[in-house]
């Protein structure tokens, strides 16, 4: 059986790692790319907060490439690949894609999560864990579009999920593109 690594993009409240978590449900490896970005926040002592989680990820990538967060998840993937298809949580940058595109080839794909900006803000609003407020969210839109390249993954996904309507129809939506792979 050919394992299948499958990333999740979208926009902060688009529902990313809900989507991840219901692929993890039906026996995918999670890895969550952001995990990298909170250890260095650790690493450097700083608190975890959007200012210094944007402050690491620009750093990040400024200092290694703009697909650093692939590479340094490259070894993780490849030992999860060896015992299940994989779940990336939260692909962002078009560079990030190339370099798992080139490295799986037919055996990636991408799941695209979108929501509209004001359904986004409210979510990110009432978030209990790693909430944004509307100016925090509209600030980090344009952050990921215009230093982090994220539009290029949304425009070339393999499956767009619209998450709009409900937790249940989103969930019904991603085990249709489970059971499609």
């Amino acid at each position: 059986m050919v394992m299948k690594l499958v990333a999740i993009v979208g926009m902060a409240g688009a529902g990313k790692s809900e989507v991840a978590r219901i692929f993890e449900e039906n026996g995918f490896s999670r890895i969550r790319f952001g995990d990298i970005t909170d250890e260095e926040v650790a690493r450097r002592g700083l608190e975890l907060n959007e200012k210094n989680e944007r402050y690491v990820r620009e750093l990040l990538r400024k200092e290694s490439g703009m697909a650093v967060y692939a590479r340094l998840s490259l070894a993780r993937i490849d030992a999860a690949l060896k015992r299940s298809s994989v779940v990336i949580d939260g692909l962002y940058s078009w560079e990030e894609y190339a370099f798992l595109k080139d490295c799986y080839k037919d055996n990636f794909c991408v799941v695209a999560v979108w929501a509209s900006p004001q359904t986004r803000y409210l979510r990110l609003v009432s978030r209990l864990e790693r909430g944004l407020t509307a100016e925090e969210a509209a600030s980090r839109d344009r952050a990921e579009i215009e230093n982090v390249n994220k539009a290029g993954p949304i425009a070339m996904a393999d499956f767009t999920l619209i998450n709009e309507a409900s937790p249940e129809r989103l969930r019904q939506e991603t085990r249709r593109i489970i059971a499609g792979l």
